[in-house]
Formats: C-alpha cells, structure tokens, sequence
C-alpha cells in the first residue's frame, strides 16, 4: 500500500495493468496459494490507524471473529460459527491490525467472512465516533503455511506481536492475544520450548507494510 503511493502516476497504472493482466486485483494482494490447510491470516487499518484503539473494540472484533470463524480452543463457541470448516488456532489483536493462524477447508469462505466482520464493525464504530463514511480497514492478506517448523513459529511471532510493536514487554502482557490460551492449556514450559525450537530470526520482516 505505502510502496505504491511513492510511485509516479505512470508507474502505479503500469502496475495496475499488469496485476489485472494477471487476473490479480487492481490494488489488493492476490490470494495466489489456496489449497493449504493452515494460514496466517492478517487485517490492517486503513492507513494503519489505530481505530482499536481501545481494549473494549478489541475484544469486539474477537468476540465477532469467534462467533463467525470459530475456534478451535471451545466446541461450544465453534457451535456457532457461520462455518463448521474453519478454526482458529492463534490469534493477536492490537491497535491497528490483527494476526489469525486458521485452520481452513475451503478458502474460498474467507472473502466473506472478512467483509461481513469488518462491514459490521465499521458501520458500528463509525456511529460511535458520529464520522460518516469513514475507511475502517484496508484489505486481508494470507501466507499459507509449509510445515510444522513454519507453524509453530507463526504461533511465536503472533504471541511476540505485542512486544515487538512496543506496546508491552513480554508476551502475557497483552489481553487480545492467544497467549495465555496457551499458557492455560499447555503450559509455560511449552511455550518457552516452542520459542527454543522454533525462534523468529527475520520471521516476519517488514509485513507491517501491508
């Protein structure tokens, strides 16, 4: 998005011709690998604003999230959801973007289920802060998961998310984290092993651009 904007006028419609001679949309990413069952999934901010500003929009967008994605952690919760073919496996929500590892049968659901949480979330905090017609977020990415090493550094880098944009420092600071789901079911000693095994290095490098 930001990459874009620094480009002349000739530049960004060269680039739009080519994602749409690509079969790409004009400016979101494309969704190139679909056939995987594990995702992180990843929703910014237009303009990376902190409309979540609050911990109170925060866990609204994760209650929304849980009632139509499901997860993983609670069959009665999951019970719910708009599908039954997609589960949460990690989850991170800060001020200006979120973090979902999901557990996917059918890709082609995720457009959707974006649009109705954001479409929902946006018309209802654009009432709240009485601004018409305001752009709540920018678009979704995915990068499909390869293995089990790609896996369990994804759940790192979701848990670490907070401590590296500098809101906290370590990872049980955060509410809207998947964090202390773990740290109840499986243990701290799991989760420092995990991060043992499987350390970030450059995971991650430069996504916050999206």
């Amino acid at each position: 998005m930001y990459e874009y904007r620094k480009l002349t006028a000739e530049q960004q419609a060269e680039l739009v011709k080519h994602c749409l001679s690509q079969g790409y949309p004009p400016h979101s990413p494309p969704h190139l690998i679909q056939d995987r069952q594990f995702y992180l999934l990843t929703a910014a901010c237009y303009e990376h604003k902190c409309n979540m500003h609050t911990e109170s929009r925060r866990q609204q967008l994760l209650d929304m999230i849980f009632e139509r994605f499901g997860w993983s952690g609670n069959e009665e919760r999951s019970a719910s959801a708009l599908t039954t073919n997609l589960r949460i496996c990690a989850w991170v929500v800060l001020p200006n973007h979120y973090h979902l590892l999901v557990y996917v049968e059918n890709f082609d659901i995720l457009s959707e289920l974006f649009r109705r949480v954001h479409g929902a979330l946006s018309r209802q905090w654009n009432i709240e802060d009485n601004i018409t017609k305001r752009k709540i977020w920018y678009c979704w990415s995915d990068r499909a998961i390869r293995s089990e090493r790609h896996y369990y550094t994804t759940v790192n880098y979701i848990h670490y998310n907070p401590v590296k944009h500098g809101l906290v420092k370590s990872p049980y600071g955060w509410v809207e984290t998947s964090v202390h789901w773990y740290l109840e079911g499986c243990g701290r000693q799991w989760l420092r092993d995990c991060w043992t095994q499987y350390p970030l290095q450059n995971y991650g490098q430069d996504w916050d651009n999206l």
